[in-house]
């Protein structure tokens, strides 16, 4: 199967390679992409499933194979990516980190800003680099709240594992404590306690 996600930007390639793989118990999808972060997302996508994958640059495009199944002819190069996986995802748990949200957009235009935002967390969701909490805070809590469109990538990424908390002070402020969809009410105690066990990143 050959799909052209040329001009795609990501989550999308990635979304859409998990979509094809998912309707079939072997074979091989191609996707031709456009730029290295899709290539990128994509072998990472493979490496976490288990899935052989291999990538070639064709002039101004990459074609990224994955392959599914096929356990005789595969096998030993699967093993090989997966014993790489395995070894990465242990770095990634040694360098867990805290992610703090503080605002519901990404830099100053608020409409691309709500793009770039649904975008991060979409990636996030599809690539499962995830981090161990987060916690948002300032107008953040209105993606926990009153945003229809990320609040089910939050209630996945939740299902994953990751704990999410809502400042209590910031929801009361946008008086929107009874609107919480997703997650916990949050303290300072839960920012300290991120802080001081992991990596901090903030977003706002």
């Amino acid at each position: 199967m050959l799909i052209d996600a040329r001009g795609e930007v990501c989550p999308k390639p990635v979304i859409i390679a998990e979509e094809a793989l998912s309707k079939i118990s072997e074979g091989i999808v191609e996707i031709l992409v456009d730029n290295e972060a899709s290539v990128k997302n994509l072998t990472r996508f493979a490496n976490k499933n288990g899935f052989y994958t291999e990538n070639v640059k064709e002039d101004n495009y990459w074609r990224v194979k994955i392959v599914k199944g096929y356990p005789c002819e595969i096998n030993r190069a699967v093993e090989q990516q997966i014993s790489r996986a395995v070894k990465k995802e242990a770095t990634i748990e040694a360098q867990a980190y805290f992610l703090i949200v503080a605002t519901d957009t990404m830099g100053k235009e608020e409409e691309l800003g709500r793009i770039l935002m649904k975008a991060f967390f979409e990636t996030m969701k599809v690539t499962k680099d995830l981090p161990r909490s987060i916690f948002f805070l300032n107008a953040g809590v209105k993606l926990t709240t009153v945003n229809e469109e990320i609040i089910p990538i939050l209630k996945d990424i939740e299902a994953m594992g990751v704990e999410i908390f809502s400042c209590g002070t910031c929801l009361k402020y946008y008086n929107l404590e009874s609107e919480l969809k997703v997650g916990f009410r949050g303290t300072s105690n839960h920012i300290i306690e991120g802080m001081k066990d992991n990596r901090t990143v903030w977003i706002g």
